[in-house]
């Protein structure tokens, strides 16, 4: 029904933006990382969308590229899992994490998503295995390790997003070192950028 959203961004909330077009203003469901990588309101914003109808409520969900929506819809498709949980995948890593994540069975990651517990991360996983293209992934996406995964949520206790946390986390060196300075590193990291 409504594919695609182009106009000028009228406000921000917690999960949603406001996006004028035409003089009609659509409130849309957002990526937190999208969300959060749009500066003010009155800026140009493109969103391809997704309209979820239930028996009461008609809601409007958005993405930022066409790979990202195309995930979502993916994730929609596994029984049990709405759009509130899509959302809260795709705000908490890139649509190329949770391919790796997918390639790689790592169930453990996936349920440190809000919203995801241990069983609904193996049906994900289970259910997305084949339709998500983890094939070229294998080999060109780093393994997260355990010690990685620590290194994330200790960024994202401090209040750093995932994707923050993820970028500061691939500036590193690959080579072994203790968590603490791993971490010591990945903030010495912000406060350069």
């Amino acid at each position: 029904m409504i594919a695609r959203l182009k106009g000028r961004l009228e406000a921000k909330g917690e999960n949603h933006a406001i996006v004028e077009v035409g003089g009609i203003g659509f409130k849309v469901y957002v990526p937190a990382s999208l969300l959060d990588s749009w500066e003010g309101a009155g800026r140009e914003v493109e969103l391809f969308t997704h309209l979820h109808v239930r028996e009461n409520e008609l809601s409007l969900y958005g993405c930022g590229s066409q790979e990202e929506l195309v995930v979502f819809e993916l994730l929609l498709s596994v029984s049990g899992v709405g759009p509130k949980v899509a959302l809260s995948v795709l705000s908490a890593m890139p649509p190329d994490s949770l391919r790796t994540i997918v390639a790689q069975e790592n169930a453990e990651a996936l349920a440190r998503v809000p919203g995801i517990g241990p069983k609904t991360a193996k049906k994900l996983i289970f259910d997305l295995k084949d339709k998500i293209g983890v094939g070229v992934v294998l080999a060109a996406a780093p393994v997260l390790t355990d010690a990685d995964a620590e290194v994330i949520a200790a960024l994202t206790t401090l209040g750093y997003s995932v994707v923050e946390a993820q970028a500061a986390l691939q500036s590193l060196p690959r080579e072994e070192m203790e968590i603490e300075e791993k971490v010591r590193l990945a903030l010495a990291y912000f406060a350069r950028a």
